[in-house]
């Protein structure tokens, strides 16, 4: 059994809230956003002395959001409390630790620009980064930092937003939809189909009490589909998420197929290799025995960081999508020194 985190947060947490045009969304989702950032007691000192901290942004999973990582748990450990134990331990260097509320309806974010669900690649970029350079002193070097969903939104938002990021830390990122998504497509229709279809199926979900085991992962695809292929809406579906697949048949739709593949980190690197190359650090990792088999995906991308020439580091660890709390102590180390 993992060891409970007993020690208090002794440093500075506080809570503002963030507005911007840019989330508005079919959703209906607020565009009012939570910002919970963190400061150790150790870069409390720093800042009144007059010294400048980089920024680390947390970017959450799916079914998860930042303010969830702040809260007690049973035998886990905060991002605020390990902030504070690696700093004072000497293995990191205090940075400002910001934790955003990026819930949406759909049960997650993929940090995609999308009318569904907003434009949260332009909002981490153009809203919340100078948000926080406006409340804080910071040495303008930020990072983003994610596991699972957010840790694929840290690795494409480095390529979609190049001159934003300094940074990059992706534990177990999303890469190689085909490995990931094609053989869970028709266990998805058959369930949505249970009500209909998916835009009946994502108003069930919208309405209902509580959600089946079932719904977890069906709802994760309609999400991904309304962020990599949002189409028009319309009267029968006024959110305009369709599945990449022939609805009878379950047969693939190439065409649409291919615009979700366009945000594969594998397509992105092609034509986005360029902006990573600029990054002062790259992190990557991914357990051997990931329950998406995110790891096939992941070493076939360092490979191509490699022919590309782009500096990286790249982890393989024994372990699977779950309980990997354990290597943030990695990122947040890592990314740290090289930000200051």
């Amino acid at each position: 059994m993992p060891k409970h985190a007993f020690a208090p947060v002794e440093g500075r947490i506080e809570r503002w809230v963030l507005d911007s045009p840019l989330l508005e969304n079919r959703l209906g989702d607020p565009t009012e956003r939570e910002i919970l950032t963190h400061i150790s007691p150790e870069g409390t000192a720093l800042m009144e002395q007059g010294t400048a901290l980089p920024v680390l942004i947390y970017l959450a999973p799916f079914t998860s959001s930042g303010p969830a990582r702040a809260g007690w748990k049973a035998f886990a450990e905060t991002l605020p409390q390990r902030h504070e134990r690696l700093v004072k331990s000497g293995k990191m260097k205090p940075v400002i630790l910001v934790m955003p509320d990026t819930f949406t309806t759909l049960g997650g974010n993929q940090f995609v620009d999308s009318p569904v669900l907003g434009k949260w690649s332009s909002w981490l970029a153009e809203a919340l980064k100078p948000a926080i350079q406006t409340r804080y002193s910071t040495n303008e070097k930020f990072g983003l930092i994610g596991k699972s969903s957010g840790g694929y939104g840290a690795l494409v938002n480095a390529m979609l937003q190049p001159n934003s990021w300094n940074a990059v830390a992706s534990h177990s990122g999303d890469v190689g939809f085909e490995t990931m998504f094609l053989p869970t497509f028709a266990e998805t229709l058959t369930h949505v189909h249970r009500f209909g279809g998916v835009a009946p199926y994502v108003q069930h979900v919208r309405d209902a009490a509580a959600l089946s085991g079932p719904d977890f992962h069906s709802l994760m695809i309609c999400a991904m589909a309304a962020s990599y292929d949002p189409r028009a809406p319309s009267p029968g579906n006024p959110l305009g998420i369709v599945l990449p697949l022939d609805e009878k048949t379950a047969v693939i739709e190439n065409e649409a197929w291919s615009r979700w593949m366009d945000f594969d980190p594998l397509m992105l690197v092609e034509s986005n290799h360029s902006a990573l190359a600029k990054l002062d650090c790259l992190l990557i990792d991914c357990g051997s025995r990931d329950q998406y088999h995110i790891q096939y995906g992941s070493r076939r991308f360092v490979e191509r960081l490699a022919a590309f020439g782009i500096e990286h580091t790249w982890e393989e660890f024994d372990g699977t999508h779950s309980g990997i709390d354990f290597r943030l102590d990695t990122s947040f180390s890592q990314l740290s020194k090289v930000l200051s």
